[in-house]
Formats: structure tokens, C-alpha cells, sequence
């Protein structure tokens, strides 16, 4: 069994280990005892998440945005801009040369299409750390003013 000292701790620690929390004081204005302090932190997290739709302990654990598959797109470029040139080189009588003007054609729109899939990733990722952010700083407030509600000052 688990002793009422060693679950305090680990709220303790969940609550500081917290990003969304990590930045607040909160100082016993009206004499709140630690156990009193204690009860209120693990009520006032509970409020706030069912406020917020947020919880900090699971943020950490969101699974990443979906990515687009990065890779071989200069590849696949040249050889579809190989098989084009080599088509149009055919008809202008000379297959071989057609087909290395696809294939550097086909290189260089590859490497396009691969720097957008990479942007387009980087801007999820961004667009996510984004919102997440936000729903901390909302929790922090819910929480915050949960405290204040109870007689605490918090900074």
C-alpha cells in the first residue's frame, strides 16, 4: 500500500514536472496549511483539466503530427523525366539525348516536390507545438484561478 507521504510526493512531482504549471508560485495567503495546499492542487488540476479539455501529464505523450513520406523524389523524377524525354527525343530522332534532358528535368522537380513535402511537415509539427501551447497557457489559467478562488495568491 502506497503511504499518504509517498502519494503526496508523487503529485508533487507531477505538478512540477509540468510544463503548464511549472511557471506559477502559489503562496497560502489566508494560512492554508500543506495538506490543505496539497488537496487543493489535486482538485484545482482536476477542475482545470475537465474546464480545459487539457492535461498536462498526457501532452507530452501526443503523438506527433502526420508526416508525408520524404524521400526519393529526385529519383523518381528522373526516371519519370527520363521515360518523357526519351519519348519526345524519339520523335525528334534522338532517344538518348531526350531522355538525359527528362532525366535532369525530372532531378530538379523531385527536389521541389521533396523541399515541399519537408515544409509542409515542418509546418505541421509547428502548427501542433502551436497548439499545444496554447491549451497549456489555458490550463494555467483555469488552474490558477482555481487557486485564487480558494484564497491563494498566485504569480
Amino acid at each position: 500500500m502506497i503511504s499518504k507521504a509517498m502519494a503526496s510526493l508523487a503529485v508533487i512531482t507531477l505538478f512540477a514536472s509540468s510544463p503548464a504549471l511549472a511557471q506559477l508560485v502559489i503562496y497560502p495567503a489566508k494560512g492554508q496549511s500543506a495538506a490543505q495546499q496539497q488537496k487543493d492542487e489535486g482538485e484545482c488540476y482536476t477542475w482545470a483539466k475537465n474546464q480545459t479539455g487539457f492535461d498536462p501529464a498526457q501532452a507530452s505523450q501526443a503523438a506527433p503530427p502526420p508526416q508525408q513520406p520524404v524521400g526519393g523524389e529526385r529519383a523518381g523524377g528522373a526516371v519519370r523525366g527520363a521515360v518523357g524525354g526519351a519519348a519526345i527525343g524519339a520523335i525528334a530522332g534522338d532517344a538518348g539525348k531526350g531522355a538525359a534532358i527528362g532525366a535532369t528535368a525530372g532531378i530538379i522537380a523531385g527536389g521541389a516536390r521533396q523541399r515541399q513535402k519537408q515544409s509542409a511537415n515542418q509546418q505541421a509539427t509547428a502548427q501542433q507545438q502551436q497548439a499545444t501551447e496554447a491549451q497549456q497557457q489555458n490550463f494555467q489559467k483555469a488552474y490558477a484561478a482555481c487557486f485564487e478562488g480558494r484564497g491563494y495568491t498566485v504569480k
